[in-house]
């Protein structure tokens, strides 16, 4: 059906991945309906009742929204007008990795248009930008009918920030030094909204002199960068230079989009995150799958609200947010000896997977030095011993944060097991998953995850969204409970 505006409902509902959740479809079909500007007829039923769950009117002989939400919905910064971010694609080989931020952007209801250097398409099309961004890339200067428009200064007034990826050493020299030869380095000279940098090159590119002069100099006019990053290259070499994994760029920009106002700060936050890893041995241990996905993003959320956050986390490959105190534990004990150290504190968030259990040490109190040996037919008798409650313990402490909220994996039951686990835990909200979705699919070191979110006698149910969408309408509940 068409008389609709697919872009339109997308962000109604919250962005890409909720339409994906709700038709049972893959990111590919989501393309083509923007492509198309149209949606199946099988969608008119279901996309209507998620529009007015969210708050909207809807015509369903159009399925068009004809009126702003009532109330305000709650979740996402949802609305139809949505912020705005311009992306500039540089020529890096990393150039890629902008696809995947415009599509994780799109999730936060952010609206992307795109500006693609003449040697980003040496590694993109404009196409696959488009189909992604359901706008057209834009990639000339000189173009008759953008420019009758006066296209680069529209396209440079009407974002509210303008996002580089990659930022190559090329792209920063010549906005450092104020050349506007292109598409791309005009929006950049014309724009008044706020502009974000992820520069990605070659590890000697980025230390060359001249390269960190005219990082050094952009910094100063206030573009803010993100990264690069420590790692191996796409040239074979390795060190600083790696583009940001794309969901910590998006972290980076939803925080300097909605959170320009700093709400909690003065409050302090404990944020527990990863796994914690008990020793059998000096080689082997027991511990709890976490990619520390969840809990890192809460941090970045919290911290980018103004809370002075200490991120005590178990052994993650994650890298730990910018402006936060980052603890790395291994074990349960460690962990709640670091959030105990940290107390006094306003919030406590506990998303960690601690381990519950420890291997019992023998008559020396002490793990086993060296590595048990296997020996032909008899088994090692391990006797487990209970780990020390991080999350009952800050729940009941002397020191007790004003706000405690706990994390809940849960393969069955989840509504009935995450209400007893809150009841017995003390602590003043939990946020709950189940460990597998429907499909059967895990969400172990998925980007994204449903939940439900119990606090005292009110439930609500969080659809699937990615992980840092998450941790900003947590963050949002933070807000609101200290306002």
């Amino acid at each position: 059906m068409k008389n609709h505006d697919v872009q339109t409902i997308i962000t109604a509902l919250g962005g890409r991945a909720a339409l994906q959740a709700l038709l049972g479809v893959g990111a590919s079909a989501v393309s083509n309906y923007l492509a198309r500007n149209e949606l199946p007829q099988r969608a008119v039923g279901p996309v209507c009742e998620a529009l007015r769950a969210r708050g909207y009117r809807v015509d369903p002989a159009r399925l068009e929204i004809t009126g702003q939400q009532f109330p305000a919905a709650e979740g996402y910064h949802a609305s139809v007008d949505s912020k705005r971010v311009l992306l500039i694609v540089g020529g890096g080989i990393a150039a890629y990795k902008a696809l995947e931020v415009a599509r994780r952007l799109q999730d936060h209801n952010i609206g992307v248009t795109g500006v693609m250097t003449r040697s980003a398409c040496e590694f993109i099309t404009p196409l696959s930008l488009a189909a992604l961004t359901g706008e057209k890339a834009y990639t000339d200067l000189f173009s008759l009918t953008d420019e009758a428009e006066m296209g680069h200064i529209r396209l440079a007034r009407e974002a509210d920030l303008v996002l580089v990826v990659p930022a190559t050493a090329n792209l920063m020299a010549r906005v450092a030094n104020g050349l506007a030869d292109d598409l791309a380095s005009t929006i950049l000279l014309a724009t008044t909204a706020p502009i974000m940098m992820a520069p990605a090159m070659n590890p000697v590119m980025w230390g060359h002199v001249a390269t960190q002069t005219n990082h050094a100099t952009l910094m100063r006019r206030g573009v803010e960068m993100i990264g690069p990053d420590d790692g191996n290259m796409a040239c074979g070499e390795e060190g600083t230079g790696r583009l940001t994994q794309p969901e910590d760029i998006v972290i980076a920009v939803v925080a300097r989009l909605f959170r320009q106002e700093r709400t909690l700060a003065g409050r302090h936050a404990i944020v527990t995150s990863g796994p914690t890893i008990e020793p059998i041995d000096s080689v082997r241990y027991i511990a709890n799958r976490s990619s520390g996905k969840q809990g890192h993003a809460i941090a970045a959320a919290l911290a980018a609200r103004g809370a002075k956050v200490t991120l005590v986390s178990g052994p993650v490959d994650q890298k730990p947010p910018a402006d936060v105190t980052h603890i790395a534990v291994e074990t349960a004990r460690d962990m709640l000896a670091a959030c105990e150290a940290a107390l006094p504190a306003d919030i406590a968030v506990c998303a960690a997977a601690v381990a519950d259990w420890r291997v019992k040490p023998g008559n020396s109190n002490r793990q086993p030095a060296g590595k048990l040996k296997k020996q032909e037919g008899a088994l090692p008798q391990l006797q487990l011993m209970e780990n020390p409650d991080v999350l009952a313990t800050l729940s009941r402490h002397s020191h007790r944060p004003r706000l405690v909220v706990g994390f809940a994996a849960e393969a069955e039951n989840l509504q009935a097991n995450a209400a007893a686990k809150l009841a017995r835990k003390g602590c003043d909200w939990l946020v709950a998953n189940a460990v597998t979705r429907a499909d059967g699919s895990s969400v172990f070191n998925s980007d994204s995850n449903s939940a439900l979110f119990l606090a005292g006698n009110k439930k609500e149910n969080w659809p699937e969204m990615p992980k840092s969408a998450l941790a900003e309408r947590l963050a949002d509940r933070v807000e609101a409970h200290f306002a």
